[in-house]
């Protein structure tokens, strides 16, 4: 799942990933909480100084949901859980409160709760454009692209700028308006003027250039994010990424080791192990099943992941299970496509076609999805083109984080 489904707004509060990792209010990283600590009064001093202010509980959650993005602990979910049943026990219909609430929902792929939490909030506050971010990511991982649209469109109407671009980049993406995607894209990065914002905006500026098959391009893109933000990982992840693809595994294997030592995330570690064995080693996975260990600890329900990594490097059948049950909680494109690619690897093409039809509906011009489809159809003795240029040893790189 894209980043941008899981984003933060300037101000309150860095992105994480994949599809993996973790929904706030807005577009991009903050700057960390203690830069803030020298020139006035701490969050947390207010709150024990006003402890009824119960937006103030809710902001702090929202940090504690970006600590889990940021730092890969999703032990911050339990705190920011903590957090809001206090400013929910001082006022359960306030729509930050809420908003809140969503927030952590969706941090832990329950996007079904996050849109019900997220349309309270719209209810309590028509006018809350952090609300109408939560709904749009949420109905985009449900698999309602138009009611998300209507979303992004009501939050570009109230408060356009990076957030809102950047979903709206997201939303014409998937409808294979890649030209569209990058428009907003610029306009996000033209309304950037935190450094966060800026390498939030170039980063993925940078993952339309690669998965466009523009390696140059995307490489720019990420050198300049980490100008703007050097400690901003998902650009130092792209660069591993784009140089495994384009053939440089030591260079590759090197940034991989910078980034997972910086954010263990699943997804990192999936896309390192992978780019170890194309160099022809092998891969361990002892630390991205500790890592599954602690997120399912944490009430994190991500079936995608395990669903795509079984499929690929494990149990089909296993990758079968998972992704039924996350196709079942999120009907969206890369549930369909998780979904046919664990039937077809399970010896099931025919099961497979119609889940591979439904993630390529749109028109997203994903290459992973159409890998995927390609070789479905040619093992039911369809013709199918499959990209001479797609790389399937590579295959979670080629997935949008």
């Amino acid at each position: 799942m894209d980043m941008r489904a899981f984003a933060t707004l300037a101000g309150l509060a860095l992105v994480g990933a994949t599809i993996f990792t973790i929904l706030s209010f807005s577009a991009a990283p903050a700057p960390e909480p203690t830069a803030y600590a020298a020139r006035r009064e701490t969050l947390q001093e207010r709150l024990k100084r006003l402890p009824g202010d119960y937006r103030g509980w809710a902001q702090l959650a929202s940090q504690y949901v970006d600590q889990a993005r940021i730092t890969g602990d999703p032990s911050y979910y339990a705190k920011a859980e903590d957090a809001l049943a206090t400013a929910a026990g001082l006022n359960d219909r306030d729509d930050a409160v809420l908003t809140g609430q969503a927030a952590l929902a969706a941090g832990r792929h329950e996007f079904a709760e996050a849109a019900r939490l997220a349309e309270r909030a719209i209810d309590a506050n028509p006018y809350g454009a952090a609300a109408y971010g939560v709904l749009a990511d949420a109905r985009i991982q449900l698999g309602d692209l138009r009611g998300a649209q209507s979303a992004v469109d009501r939050m570009m109407d109230l408060r356009p700028g990076v957030a809102a671009f950047s979903r709206a980049s997201y939303a014409a993406e998937l409808r294979g308006d890649r030209d569209g995607a990058r428009r907003y894209l610029e306009l996000a990065h033209d309304d950037a003027w935190l450094p966060a914002d800026l390498a939030y905006a170039r980063y993925y500026l940078g993952e339309l250039a690669l998965h466009s098959g523009d390696l140059k391009t995307a490489t720019g893109w990420y050198a300049k994010a980490l100008q703007a933000y050097p400690a901003y990982t998902p650009a130092l992840a792209g660069q591993a990424r784009a140089a495994a693809l384009d053939g440089r595994l030591t260079e590759a294997l090197d940034l991989y080791d910078q980034v997972v030592e910086r954010l263990p995330l699943p997804q990192y570690l999936i896309e390192q192990g992978e780019t170890r064995i194309k160099a022809g080693g092998r891969p361990d996975w002892t630390l991205l099943r500790a890592q599954r260990r602690l997120f399912q600890a944490a009430g994190v329900r991500d079936d995608l992941t395990w669903a795509e990594f079984e499929a690929d490097h494990g149990d089909p059948a296993q990758a079968v299970r998972h992704a039924r049950a996350e196709y079942a909680r999120n009907p969206n494109l890369v549930a369909a496509d998780a979904l046919a690619w664990a039937l077809f690897r399970a010896g099931r093409p025919g099961e497979a076609l119609p889940y591979a039809k439904e993630a390529t509906a749109t028109g997203w011009r994903n290459p992973l999805l159409s890998y995927h489809r390609a070789r479905i159809e040619r093992a039911l003795g369809r013709p199918a083109r499959v990209d001479p240029g797609f790389d399937p040893a590579l295959s979670a790189l080629a997935r949008f984080s």
